[in-house]
């Protein structure tokens, strides 16, 4: 994907699974992983190390499958993106501002800071965020949900985080959709997170849901999590005071990059 594209959603593959099935799948599976960790603690046996989930059927097909290599750093220098202030337009920021027209749905801000395991603040790196609309569908090929597309909203944003790790962007609350993990399978409302720069070599992913979603507990990607305080940091937050009056909701998502508390990233579950 290049930089200010749209990720194809989830591939949806027909599963045979029903959601019971997929349900006590994941309570066995976050039940399996907590004996493991108890029984690190003892000296027993390691836990487990596997990045595979089995309720989330294509898990496999989306993390590495070997041992990562040691690369040159000065190579790495000379493939890094080249961007800066300039190169990003404030209106990318507002993905209800990119067409002639107003986008359905409900609008929103997110808004946040990005920051190190220490809490300080990471300036000058590049956000991008992309999303379905306000129908649950992604502008895409693959994408053949049957919700209407919606002609003003593409869906994808960026913008450079400020000299606090500041950044904030408009848009429209995304819907949920369904996706062919298993039966009656629905996705939990979700805004994906790219994050980029010259603070850190490897791209970092991730996605911030909504409080209050009543699929998370159904949900083998958000619960492909295993620890409920790691799914917890994925949360948006509302901001009632922050909100444009009789406009748009505020929420606020912060990003940590490192540390023991750091946000939940994709290549990392």
């Amino acid at each position: 994907m290049t930089h200010g594209q749209a990720a194809a959603p989830v591939d949806r593959q027909t599963g045979s699974a029903t959601q019971d099935q997929i349900t006590a799948e994941i309570i066995a599976s976050h039940a399996e992983q907590e004996r493991a960790e108890r029984a690190s603690t003892d000296g027993r046996e390691p836990p487990l190390t596997t990045l595979d989930f089995a309720p989330y059927r294509s898990s496999i097909l989306r993390h590495p499958t070997k041992n990562p290599k040691l690369v040159d750093p000065e190579t790495i220098e000379l493939y890094s993106p080249a961007f800066g202030e300039r190169d990003v337009a404030p209106i990318e920021a507002d993905l209800t501002a990119q067409h002639n027209g107003e986008p359905q749905g409900e609008k929103i801000t997110v808004s946040g800071r990005l920051l190190d395991t220490r809490g300080r603040p990471i300036p000058s790196q590049l956000i991008e965020i992309w999303q379905a609309n306000a129908s649950g569908r992604y502008i895409h090929q693959r994408d053949q949900h049957p919700a209407p597309l919606d002609p003003h909203f593409t869906g994808a944003g960026r913008a450079i985080t400020g000299a606090s790790g500041e950044y904030s962007f408009t848009t429209i609350k995304p819907g949920p959709y369904p996706w062919r993990n298993h039966q009656n399978a629905w996705r939990p409302a979700h805004i994906h997170f790219s994050v980029f720069g010259r603070a850190f070599t490897q791209r970092l992913v991730t996605q911030m849901y909504f409080p209050g979603d009543p699929l998370f507990a159904l949900d083998p990607i958000y619960n492909s999590i295993r620890n409920q305080a790691d799914r917890d940091r994925l949360l948006s937050r509302y901001d009632h005071d922050a909100n444009v009056p009789e406009v748009s909701r505020a929420l606020l998502f912060d990003i940590v990059v490192d540390g023991p508390d750091s946000t939940w990233f994709e290549d990392a579950s």
